[in-house]
């Protein structure tokens, strides 16, 4: 035997064997597992209808023409809106909007939320009534010094709409970031089904309003109609009926350049109904 041969049979004489790992008592092999899913037949599937019928999401709606606008009628009454494109002409709005921008006493008005944080709102104001006006748990003081350009308006206004106001809510948008949040104009000032005439000034924001949602949603406005108008230099707007009641209104920030803009809500204020102690009106 050569020695080659030799020595591979001794280094092979001390090679242990591989030590095989033992299966834990108890687990199934796996030829078990193997043979166990080969062995599932196909698993058949039924339709079933759902229990709640599928609800589609509104398409917005868009008002940009004239005209008058029956935008809802349910068991509180009819929900209306009237839009007037051009209320005022070209130059005279242009006139009106300067000095309004640069003589009306304009601030920025603390509000309160329900837990009593506070906060400034995201737009500059000024308030015109004999009666003070209280919303969002803050009031404004009367004040019966009414610019003459908002006098004349105030007369245009109701001569145009065919009603009659006492006070005016002015507000100014400086740009894009400022806006004004989801809300109704429904203080108990204001009386049940208050008419709001809405003028607007400077630069176009879009004005949205979306529908109360029903008492079974329990505050989930995803399905709720909604409406979208675009209001531009001069273009009066009428709220009448229960929109107030029924629909929400707000005008959103705007993530793109915009210039300032004067928006006038004419309204009747009533003195407000005495309320126990330590409650809030919003």
């Amino acid at each position: 035997m050569s020695d080659k041969r030799q020595r591979a049979r001794v280094q092979g004489s001390w090679a242990k064997p591989l030590h095989k790992p033992q299966q834990p008592t108890g687990m199934p092999s796996f030829s078990y597992y193997n043979t166990l899913s080969w062995k599932c037949g196909p698993r058949s599937f039924e339709f079933h209808q759902p229990a709640d019928p599928i609800r589609e999401i509104p398409v917005e709606k868009v008002i940009e023409n004239a005209g008058d606008y029956e935008i809802s009628q349910g068991p509180t009454g009819v929900s209306r809106l009237r839009l007037i494109p051009g209320f005022l002409q070209q130059e005279e709005a242009d006139c009106m909007f300067s000095k309004l921008l640069a003589e009306l006493p304009w601030s920025q008005k603390t509000n309160y939320r329900m837990m009593g944080d506070a906060y400034e709102e995201p737009r500059l104001t000024c308030w015109y009534g004999e009666l003070p006006y209280t919303y969002s748990r803050s009031a404004m003081q009367a004040n019966t010094q009414w610019h003459p350009v908002l006098t004349t308006l105030c007369l245009g206004v109701e001569q145009k709409s065919g009603h009659k106001f006492n006070s005016l809510l002015c507000n100014l948008y400086r740009d894009g970031k400022d806006s004004i949040g989801w809300h109704s104009d429904n203080e108990p000032s204001l009386g049940p089904q208050p008419i709001i005439a809405s003028l607007s000034l400077g630069d176009t924001r879009v004005f949205s309003l979306r529908k109360q949602p029903l008492p079974e949603d329990k505050g989930d406005y995803t399905y709720v109609e909604r409406i979208r108008i675009p209001l531009t230099h001069g273009t009066l707007l009428l709220m009448e009926g229960c929109t107030q009641v029924d629909w929400q209104h707000q005008v959103a920030k705007e993530y793109h350049d915009r210039g300032p803009r004067i928006n006038l809500t004419f309204r009747t204020i009533y003195p407000e109904p005495e309320r126990p102690s330590g409650r809030f009106v919003r």
